[in-house]
């Protein structure tokens, strides 16, 4: 293989890692509770939209899959995926991104930060 074509591949692999978060296997959102998450995600609906694990029924196709959550590096590849910004999309996707198909879900902070834990087990 020419050495120009073996930098290129290392280049592309490295810009691939950098997608992935790195770092501490667990997040901890302060307050949070991923059991009550699991009631709130089943409770406003948000498996028709997103296809959740461990979420039975959470098998939609209109958002991106939820899946890997905790590796992931960014939040609608808008922010720093940081369970205090998750929260913030949760509870207020607009305030974000005007534009976002995401609906408002009125979801009370306490809310936000318990769906974010459950998020956050998703390896």
């Amino acid at each position: 293989m020419p050495a120009l074509a073996v930098i290129g591949l290392a280049v592309w692999l490295a810009l691939l890692s950098g997608c992935e978060r790195s770092g501490p296997a667990s997040v901890v959102v302060p307050d949070g509770d991923p059991e009550r998450g699991i009631g709130v995600i089943r409770g406003i609906g948000c498996g028709r939209c997103h296809t959740i694990p461990g979420i039975h029924g959470a098998d939609g196709l209109v958002g991106p899959p939820l899946d890997h959550w905790a590796k992931r590096s960014f939040i609608a590849g808008r922010l720093p995926n940081t369970p205090e910004n998750l929260v913030q999309w949760i509870q207020d996707t607009h305030a974000i991104d005007p534009e976002s198909a995401m609906p408002t879900l009125g979801l009370a902070e306490q809310q936000a930060r318990d769906v974010a834990a459950y998020l956050y087990t998703l390896q």
